[in-house]
C-alpha cells in the first residue's frame, strides 16, 4: 500500500520527461528537465520497491542504490532554473554541484559515511543518514535556494506572458523543494515521508506551464541550430580569403607556364579580376548569412534584450546597412526605395533596428511576390521611420494580432516571432511600432523613436 503512490509518480515523471523530449525536440531547458523528471523517478521508484523489502541485507543494498541518483536531484533542480531563466554565469556553479554530488556518491558506494544502514520503520526500511549526509542537505538548500532566486530576478524583467510562465516554475519547484521534509526520515523521526505529495503537485504545475504558457518553447532549437551554423560559415569565409591571397600567385603561375610553353592556353581562360570577386562575393554572402542567424538569435532571446551596451545610432546608416545586406533575391533589390528627409540620432543598437528591418523587409518582399507586383519605400523623417509596401494588405482581423508572439498566416515558413520581436526592440529604445493597412493598397510601419538630439 504504501509503494503504490511513489511507485505511480515515478512512472509519471518519466513518461511526461519522455513526452517533453519528444515534442519539444531536444533543447538545454528540456534536456535538463528529463535530467530532473529522470532523477525524480529513480528516487521514487527506488522507494517503491523499498518499502516492499524486508530482507536487511537488500534492504541495505537498496537505501545505497536509492541515493545515487538523489545525490543528484537538486542539482538537476538548479540546473534546470539556470536553463529556464538563461542564466548563463550559473553553469560553473552548476558543474560544480555535480562535482561534488559525485564525490558524495563515491561515499555512498564505497562506506558507511554517507547512508549508515537502514531504519525499520512502520512503511517499510528507510535510509540512515551517516556523517556526510549533513553535507548533501547543505548542498540541497544551496543550489535549490539559488535556482529560485535567479528565476525570481529574471522574471522580474521578463515580459508579461514568459513573467507568468517563470513564476508558475517558481511557484512549482519551491513546492516541489517542500519534499525536502522527507529528510528528517533520514535522522529518526518516524512519520511516512509526505515528499511525494509535493512532487506531484509540482508536476501537475509544470504540466500547466509547459501546455498552457509553451514553456520549453521549440523557438529554442531554431536557436541552436542557427548558433551551431557559425562554425562551419567561419570555416568557408577563412577559405574564401584564403583562395583570395593566393589568386595572383595562381594566375601568375598560369600566365608563366603559358610563356614558357609549358602548357596550351585554355580556350576559355579564367578572368583573374572575375576569380577574385567570386572570392570576395563567398565572403560577402557568408557575411549575409551570419546577419539573418544573429537576427534569428535575437529573435529567440526577444524576452532579454540587454540594453546595457545601448549607445547613439543613426537612423539612416541602419537603413543604408539594412538594404545593403538584406540577402534579395533576383532583382528583389529594385524593388526597394529610400528617402531620407530628415536623419536623426536615437539611442539603442544598430544591430538590433537592421534586424527590425530585416523583418519588415522579409515580410513585405513575401507579401509583393504573392501578389505579383508592389514597391517598398522606406522614408526616414524626424523621429519616425514610415516603412510602407504597396502588396497586398493586411486583412483587419489579421492586422490587429500582427504583434502578437508565435502568430503566424505563413504557416509553411513562419515562427510568428518577425514583428512581436520588432515591437519588443522598438519599446527597448524607448519608442514604438504601429501599423495601419488597406486591402489591394498599402501596408505601412510606422516606427517612433526619442531623437537624443531634441
Amino acid at each position: 500500500m504504501y509503494s503504490v503512490l511513489p511507485a505511480v509518480v515515478s512512472a509519471v515523471f518519466l513518461g511526461y520527461g519522455l513526452y517533453v523530449l519528444a515534442v519539444k525536440g531536444l533543447t538545454r531547458v528540456s534536456a535538463s528537465f528529463f535530467l530532473l523528471c529522470f532523477t525524480t523517478f529513480f528516487w521514487q521508484g527506488t522507494w517503491a520497491v523499498l518499502f516492499q523489502v524486508r530482507d536487511p541485507h537488500w534492504a541495505d543494498v537498496l537505501t545505497r542504490f536509492g541515493y545515487l541518483l538523489i545525490l543528484f536531484l537538486p542539482t538537476t533542480l538548479y540546473h534546470f532554473l539556470v536553463e529556464l531563466s538563461d542564466h548563463d554565469e550559473d553553469h560553473r556553479w552548476v558543474y560544480l554541484s555535480y562535482a561534488v554530488a559525485s564525490v558524495l556518491g563515491f561515499f555512498d558506494v564505497g562506506s558507511n559515511l554517507f547512508v549508515a544502514g537502514h531504519y525499520d520503520y512502520f512503511w517499510g526500511p528507510y535510509p540512515k543518514a551517516g556523517p556526510l549526509h549533513p553535507l548533501h542537505v547543505l548542498q540541497t538548500v544551496l543550489v535549490v535556494n539559488r535556482g529560485l532566486y535567479i528565476t525570481w530576478r529574471e522574471q522580474q524583467v521578463a515580459s508579461h506572458d514568459r513573467r507568468m510562465r517563470l513564476r508558475i516554475c517558481v511557484a512549482s519547484l519551491l513546492i516541489y523543494f517542500f519534499a525536502a521534509v522527507d529528510y528528517l526520515c533520514n535522522y529518526g523521526f518516524e512519520f511516512y515521508p509526505p515528499g511525494v505529495v509535493f512532487v506531484a503537485i509540482s508536476l501537475g504545475l509544470i504540466v500547466v506551464a509547459v501546455t498552457r504558457y509553451s514553456l520549453m518553447d521549440p523557438l529554442t532549437v531554431a536557436a541552436t541550430v542557427a548558433h551551431e551554423m557559425r562554425t562551419p560559415l567561419a570555416s568557408i569565409r577563412m577559405q574564401a580569403e584564403a583562395l583570395a591571397q593566393w589568386m595572383p600567385e595562381l594566375r601568375r603561375g598560369y600566365e608563366l607556364a603559358l610563356a614558357h610553353g609549358l602548357m596550351e592556353p585554355a580556350a576559355h581562360a579564367p578572368d583573374p579580376g572575375q576569380m577574385s570577386a567570386a572570392s570576395h562575393a563567398i565572403a560577402h554572402q557568408v557575411d549575409r548569412s551570419n546577419a539573418v542567424i544573429d537576427m534569428v538569435l535575437a529573435s529567440s532571446r526577444m524576452e532579454r534584450i540587454d540594453t546595457s551596451e545601448f549607445a547613439p545610432c543613426r537612423m539612416d546608416q541602419c537603413v543604408r546597412e539594412a538594404v545593403d545586406t538584406y540577402p534579395f533575391k533576383g532583382k528583389d533589390r529594385e524593388l526597394v526605395h529610400v528617402q531620407v528627409e530628415s536623419d536623426f540620432e536615437f539611442r539603442g543598437s544598430q544591430a538590433l533596428m537592421v534586424y527590425v528591418l530585416f523583418n519588415l523587409l522579409k515580410n513585405s518582399v513575401y507579401a509583393i511576390s504573392a501578389r505579383g507586383e508592389g514597391e517598398i519605400f522606406i522614408t526616414v523623417r524626424r523621429n519616425e521611420l514610415v516603412f510602407m509596401d504597396t502588396g497586398p494588405g493586411i486583412p483587419p482581423g489579421v492586422l490587429q494580432r500582427i504583434f502578437d508572439p508565435f502568430y503566424t498566416t505563413k504557416k509553411a515558413q513562419g515562427a510568428g516571432i518577425g514583428l512581436s520581436f520588432c515591437r519588443r526592440v522598438l519599446q527597448a529604445f524607448g519608442g514604438g511600432i504601429t501599423c495601419a493597412s488597406v486591402i489591394e493598397e498599402h501596408t505601412t510601419f510606422t516606427l517612433t523613436l526619442p531623437s537624443t538630439l531634441n
